[in-house]
């Protein structure tokens, strides 16, 4: 007599004086039941049918045999790192997916703008857009996408600038298409038109500028002009045209001598000043002390260039303060203050030109050593970096006689 083929769900009783009951799969319904689930006592087929019959059955299952393999291991240092090493590598990934997830939602607007040829301001992102653009300011991360400036008074054709007796380039400037083409052909005329270029008419003498003896002062605050130059332009990354106002304000906010009228006295007063505006907090940003001293060489790197790069360096930031004022005119800006600043400020670097062209060669070399001493033993540079405040190391003996009476 055949098996009798059950389908209940009632487990099974089977024995030996009881033969055993085919029944249905409870799964499938379709197959004999040959096995039965530990847990529920359901009867099932196959390992697929297991495997759909509970899902709480078998992730149990799965668990408490995952759970006791691992008891049973004993994880040295050496898997404990590797197992950190898979986490912090998973987590690197996870992020850089993240920041292309974000890199990649600028608005379709944007986009067509920049491929248009347009400008895009800050003002035209939107608000996650530009704390996006922010923090990769802050991380440095947009910095590396900027070639770094190489400035011209650091370049070797620096060295051989040559001016007419008159304070005049000797070759004028070519049309813009010429020099394009020029440049292209030889790379060494490129470098040479990095360098501003010199007075276009003769410099007057001083005696036509000026009814009394020039200030015996003059070099000192030359020093403070060449240090704001210097300093605006490694801010523009060695492009001022591109904000012209903007330049002339930082020229006239570091600068004592354009910007405030000041008179300083000595070569320590002039940078003194200066290294206060470079740690303010306006300009900290842009490295601080350190970006101050390396300054103050590219201070005596111009001094030691001699008087063709001075009358260049002095022509270009006259053609900044020219270019800040037509702006400002331009714009119908209230700001009158500012204008009469730049008035002011271009008038005296064009008495400072012609100063300089009638100096003898030597007293450059000589005024560059004097920056030089002052920067190695005048400056205390921890008070600046402790107080933002500049004083001679002299200045911290008070009331101690320096120099005693034999």
């Amino acid at each position: 007599m055949a098996d009798d083929i059950v389908t209940s769900q009632k487990p099974s009783t089977s024995s030996q004086f009881n033969p055993p009951s085919r029944i249905i799969c409870q799964v499938c319904q379709k197959q004999f039941s040959q096995y039965t689930c530990p847990r529920c006592n359901s009867r099932y087929c196959s390992l697929h049918c297991y495997k759909s019959h509970s899902l709480r059955c078998t992730e149990s299952f799965m668990r408490e045999n995952v759970v006791e393999e691992l008891q049973q291991l004993q994880p040295n240092d050496e898997t404990k790192q590797k197992m950190l090493d898979i986490l912090r590598r998973f987590h690197s990934e996870e992020e850089a997916d993240d920041m292309n997830e974000e890199d990649s939602t600028l608005s379709e607007e944007i986009i067509q703008k920049a491929f248009s040829g347009g400008q895009i301001n800050f003002d035209d992102l939107s608000v996650e857009e530009r704390k996006r653009f922010q923090r990769a300011v802050a991380s440095g991360e947009l910095s590396k996408m900027i070639e770094p400036w190489d400035p011209w008074w650091l370049r070797p054709s620096a060295r051989t600038i040559s001016l007419g007796k008159e304070g005049t380039q000797l070759v004028q400037p070519l049309a813009k298409q010429e020099a394009s083409m020029l440049t292209e052909n030889d790379p060494q005329s490129n470098q040479a038109s990095e360098i501003p270029p010199g007075p276009e008419t003769p410099l007057p003498p001083v005696s036509k500028l000026s009814s009394t003896q020039p200030s015996p002062l003059l070099a000192v605050h030359l020093v403070d002009i060449i240090y704001s130059y210097c300093f605006t332009l490694r801010l523009y990354n060695g492009d001022w045209q591109s904000d012209a106002i903007g330049s002339a304000m930082v020229m006239l906010s570091v600068s004592s001598v354009l910007g405030q009228g000041g008179q300083p006295e000595t070569v320590l007063e002039a940078l003194s000043y200066c290294l206060e505006q470079t740690c303010s907090p306006a300009y900290r940003h842009m490295g601080g002390l350190q970006f101050g001293v390396g300054l103050i060489d590219d201070v005596v790197s111009v001094l030691t260039l001699g008087c063709p790069a001075l009358l260049c360096l002095l022509c270009d930031l006259q053609r900044l303060a020219q270019a800040g004022e037509r702006e400002l005119k331009s714009e119908k800006s209230r700001r009158s203050e500012t204008r009469s600043k730049l008035k002011l400020a271009e008038r005296k670097i064009y008495f400072m030109m012609s100063w300089v062209h009638e100096q003898p060669g030597e007293s450059w070399s000589s005024l560059a050593a004097i920056v030089r001493a002052e920067k190695s033993g005048g400056i205390n540079y921890e008070s600046l970096s402790r107080s933002g405040k500049v004083k001679s190391k002299a200045e911290g003996v008070k009331g101690k006689v320096l120099i005693e009476e034999m």
